[in-house]
């Protein structure tokens, strides 16, 4: 039987994760029942569900044995909207990490932490403990909005700040999961005590203006599939890109007037970074400018956004899920559209912004109230204590002696603040006394660098990152210096896979994971984080990065104009010149291969060969790889030294030229 060629398109079935939400009950099970089973891991449906709790299940890839069971193990992750962290819950992680995990903290690049290395059998503790100490997990993973991002500077003199900070919580609270589930399998039914909810939020998210919520649901907002995949967001002030808003579904800026007060929000959306080697439909995105809307109409625009990605995004195939693909396939037009359609009325025109600039905010600062906050730099997140570096100490006892809260900063480090100036000197002698350094001692390329845990638990690794980093950025420190550039840096990103959660696709130099100890490199971000970096190289090992980037330094320092950054001098010339320097490079320098061997020794007229004091002057001559190959294959067949031949090849070439001149 033939089909017409005007036959109606077959309805692409749903992928199975919307059937595992679908069957959870709005996120209870099988978690529920999983969770009083003695064993150590749950079923994958239970795995993905447990997402949206905040937990990964994990295995230590260290300890794998043949024939054995894996090394089961649980990483849990805090929701903390704008990085806040008070002084009760920072003590109750520190804890939490010593009695059941790992016995490190790490800072997340949403400005969250993850606790590492839990045992199933003690996730309920955890879990209860966070809760019982003004913390959460929820949502901080699975197909709903995750941690909502702020700028994390705590300025009192500074109202735009205010805002961002107090915006992103509200965000937080309007697109947070409603099911009880969360409560009734982690604190058996008892909802923990939070702050009070603004009433704005409330009333927003119970409002059914043009579709954005479900009537008679659990979820209002989410109903019982949720997002088709996660919602990232975030909140800032006009000039502050410290929040990387570029690579976020949704990103708000505040605006203000002359007097301080808030009048409204530009708004971006569609950026994201995950995506697929070898899969050319994947793709790294940034936001797009979409419109500007007022403050007490920004719940109803932020519904309309997420209910136009709730209802039109595709739940097919996860890997074309996010926000980007949509208006990526559909256009920004038709997206603005859509959701003006959800918001009932025309969005308004988006606002000129001044320039982005990166801050992260690192060492101290006046807050303009007469206290102070300290920036604290925590290499790649990783909160430890490791001989006689001690951080986990130092901020153990600087927040336990003086009750401080904290900001989690989206570049992985910790900002503690309301500090008294009267103890600024005691603050400063804990941290030195812990081995701690100022922000002016670390090697900007340290500063600036980030990198994903990767090996050994994360499931998506396909090579090392956090651990492998500090030699790198060694690396390229010792490389730059051969070359002349020893005052150069600029941002560098790594991941041990393509999913980005470094945003190594936004930096000057970008290692992405492709295989085993080889990584893909991007080329030509920029240092404010505004502009998608370019793959030059799909697959380098990890032994030829110096042979690689070597030349493209060189080219760097001939070719970089005043003050400009290695990223923009990389966007400026274009990939293909720095292909075509590297392989004029290594053309050149390959011509100078095993050069010890093939030296043509300067002699004087008798055959005797020239001294300079104590040695021999010689005077080299190099030619590409295949004469080389070709004269020592030769001189191995004559029984001559490759030197020999050589001189005998070019000195009768010589004669031969002076006879028929």
């Amino acid at each position: 039987m033939t089909t017409s060629s005007t036959s109606a398109p077959v309805a692409r079935k749903p992928s199975k994760s919307e059937g595992l939400k679908e069957r959870s009950n709005y996120l209870r099970e099988p978690v529920a029942t999983e969770l009083l089973q003695e064993t150590t891991h749950f079923t994958e449906e239970g795995i993905q569900i447990l997402k949206f709790h905040g937990s990964y299940q994990q295995d230590n890839r260290d300890n794998r044995v043949k024939g054995q069971e894996k090394d089961y193990q649980f990483m849990l992750r805090t929701r903390n909207p704008g990085g806040f962290v008070p002084p009760q819950l920072y003590l109750t992680l520190d804890k939490l990490s010593e009695e059941y995990g790992n016995h490190t903290l790490r800072v997340t690049t949403r400005q969250g932490f993850q606790i590492h290395g839990v045992l199933k059998k003690n996730l309920k503790a955890v879990f209860s403990s966070i809760i019982k100490n003004m913390g959460s997990t929820l949502g901080a993973c699975g197909d709903l909005n995750r941690n909502v991002m702020a700028p994390p500077a705590p300025y009192k003199n500074r109202p735009e700040y205010q805002y961002a900070l107090q915006y992103a919580n509200n965000v937080a609270d309007l697109l947070t999961p409603q099911t009880g589930g969360y409560y009734e399998i982690w604190l058996d039914g008892e909802k923990a005590i939070s702050a009070e909810e603004d009433p704005a939020v409330k009333a927003a998210r119970q409002s059914n203006g043009n579709g954005t919520t479900f009537d008679d649901k659990e979820e209002p907002i989410y109903g019982q599939h949720y997002m088709p995949r996660k919602f990232k967001c975030s909140v800032t002030v006009p000039g502050d890109n410290s929040v990387d808003l570029y690579s976020q579904d949704l990103s708000l800026v505040v605006f203000t007037n002359e007097a301080g007060e808030l009048e409204g929000f530009n708004v971006f959306a569609g950026g994201g970074l995950g995506r697929t080697h070898n899969k050319e439909e994947t793709f790294a995105r940034v936001a797009d400018e979409i419109c500007y809307v007022a403050k007490d109409d920004v719940y109803n625009l932020v519904k309309a956004i997420v209910a136009t990605q709730r209802d039109f995004g595709d739940r097919t195939d996860r890997r074309h899920a996010r926000l980007k693909y949509l208006i990526h396939d559909k256009g920004v037009k038709w997206f603005q559209e859509k959701v003006a359609t959800y918001f009932g009325k025309p969005l308004e025109q988006f606002k000129p912004l001044p320039e982005w600039k990166y801050f992260d905010f690192l060492g101290w600062h006046e807050q303009g109230d007469g206290k102070l906050f300290l920036g604290i730099s925590v290499e790649n997140g990783r909160i430890k204590d490791e001989g006689s570096f001690q951080l986990k100490t130092a901020l153990r006892e600087i927040v336990q002696k003086h009750n401080l809260p904290m900001l989690v900063t989206p570049h992985q480090n910790v900002l503690i603040y309301d500090i008294s100036p009267d103890i600024k000197q005691e603050i400063q002698g804990i941290l030195s006394r812990c081995g701690i350094q100022g922000e002016t001692a670390i090697d900007p390329l340290v500063r600036y660098a980030m990198a994903c845990p990767a090996m050994p638990t994360c499931g998506l690794a396909i090579t090392e990152s956090e651990r492998v980093i500090p030699s790198i950025l060694e690396r390229i420190r010792a490389l730059l210096t051969k070359v002349g550039l020893e005052n150069e840096h600029f941002v560098v990103r790594m991941t041990g896979c393509p999913n980005g959660c470094a945003r190594p696709y936004m930096a000057e130099l970008g290692f992405v994971g492709s295989s085993p100890e080889s990584y893909q490199i991007w080329l030509g971000g920029s240092p404010e984080q505004t502009r998608l970096a370019k793959p030059i190289e799909e697959k380098l090992h990890v032994n030829d990065f110096e042979a690689f980037l070597e030349p493209i330094f060189v080219y760097f320092k001939q070719k970089q104009q005043q003050s400009e950054s290695f990223g923009n001098f990389c966007d400026r010339v274009g990939l293909e010149s720095i292909r075509q320097f590297i392989t004029n490079y290594q053309s050149a320098d390959s011509m100078t291969t095993e050069i010890n061997e093939l030296e043509v020794t300067s002699s004087n007229e008798d055959g005797n060969e020239t001294a300079a004091a104590t040695g021999k002057v010689r005077r080299r001559i190099s030619v590409r790889d295949e004469i080389y190959n070709e004269l020592k294959e030769e001189a191995a067949r004559q029984g001559k030294p490759i030197t020999q031949l050589a001189t005998e090849a070019i000195s009768n070439y010589l004669n031969k030229i002076k006879e028929e001149a």
